[in-house]
Formats: structure tokens, C-alpha cells, sequence
């Protein structure tokens, strides 16, 4: 499959979206939005594309739809369930409880990445991501990416109470990929962090 059948297959499920839903106000999502468009701001000349966003809320438990895809043009939102890393949560308990940087954490990273283009890796087809901040800029070297998992499921959280945990790349649904790095593309920004 090529990258025009794949994004093609991804905007055509759109249909299918896991959830679509307005944004809630007064919220941690809201919050991480002002900082997301205050970091679309700041990084501008990184993104070819500033009409929709992708936020990780890293305040919620692996078990909710905390991966989120804000069109800023129509105010929809489309949410999905998104793994963290396990050394971002050593003990398996669902929660993020510390973010990182360096190689060999297999933590989750925060801060603003530009997302590159999509390959096909380990875990299958996969988007490439590049960090901003002094946080994350060790994205590339880290590997940290977009991909597909079978540990991120309903039953996964069925059965655990919650998803499996990554490396530290943003891990969706396998089913759900298509769709999140089809509405992402690349030259968008994604920004993750927690309130």
C-alpha cells in the first residue's frame, strides 16, 4: 500500500471515527489547548499546516480517549486511547507519573513534535516525529513515533483496567492508526503533556 492508498483508506474511515465530540471547556483539554496553540505560536515556522492539532493528555489514565484531534477551523475533536512509556509509569498503574527525555528511558516525552513522514518499521506503518523543545529533542534519536499496537485496546482495558505501556512512542489502536496519522499528516504539530 502506498502513501496516497493509506491516506486515502485513513480519510475515508473518518466516517468511523472512535469518538467525535466538541471540546470540552473548563477542562485539562481545555487548558492543554491554550498551551498547544501557544507552542503552534511559538515553534510556526515548523509546521506547514496549522488547521489541525494533535494532543496527548497525559492528566488522564491510559483507559479514557486521551489522544486528541482538534480541527481549529471546525471544533471538532476525534479522541483515541494512546499508550505512554513504561518508564513513564514503572509500577503499571495506568498513569503517567513522570515525563523524560533521555535515551534508554522509555519514557514519554512532553512538549510540541512536528510530525515527518510514514514508514514502514517494527511495529508496521508508523509516522515519524520530530521534537521541538528542550524537553523532547531527542525524539528522532529516541525513536519516539506514531504506530500501531495490540496492547492498546477495549479489551486491554477490559481486562486490565487499563492499555500496555510503550517504549515511549505515542501507541494507538492498530485499527485506529489509519485514521490518527491520516487526519495528522505530515507538517502538523502534536503536543503532549499533562495539567
Amino acid at each position: 500500500m502506498n502513501r496516497r492508498q493509506f491516506t486515502s483508506l485513513a480519510i475515508g474511515g473518518a466516517a468511523l471515527a472512535f469518538t467525535r465530540q466538541a471540546w470540552a471547556t473548563g477542562s485539562t483539554q481545555d487548558v492543554l489547548l491554550a498551551r498547544a496553540k501557544a507552542s503552534l505560536d511559538r515553534h510556526h515556522s515548523n509546521f506547514a499546516l496549522r488547521d489541525r492539532v494533535g494532543i496527548a493528555d497525559f492528566s488522564r489514565p491510559s483507559r479514557e480517549l486521551r489522544f486528541h484531534i482538534v480541527d481549529l477551523m471546525g471544533g471538532t475533536v476525534s479522541s483515541y486511547l494512546v499508550a505512554h512509556g513504561r518508564g513513564s509509569d514503572p509500577t503499571h498503574t495506568g498513569w503517567l507519573e513522570r515525563f523524560s527525555n533521555e535515551p534508554n528511558s522509555l519514557a514519554s516525552s512532553s512538549g510540541a513534535y512536528v510530525t515527518g513522514d510514514f514508514y514502514n518499521g517494527v511495529h508496521g506503518q508508523a509516522m515519524r516525529l520530530k521534537g521541538l523543545d528542550p524537553d523532547n529533542y531527542n525524539a528522532e534519536p529516541r525513536a519516539i513515533v506514531i504506530h500501531g499496537a495490540p496492547y492498546v485496546s477495549e479489551n486491554q482495558i477490559s481486562t486490565w483496567g487499563k492499555i500496555g505501556r510503550s517504549e515511549g512512542c505515542f501507541a494507538v489502536a492498530e485499527h485506529m492508526l489509519p485514521q490518527v496519522i491520516g487526519l495528522l499528516g505530515s507538517g502538523r504539530m502534536l503536543y503532549s503533556d499533562k495539567v
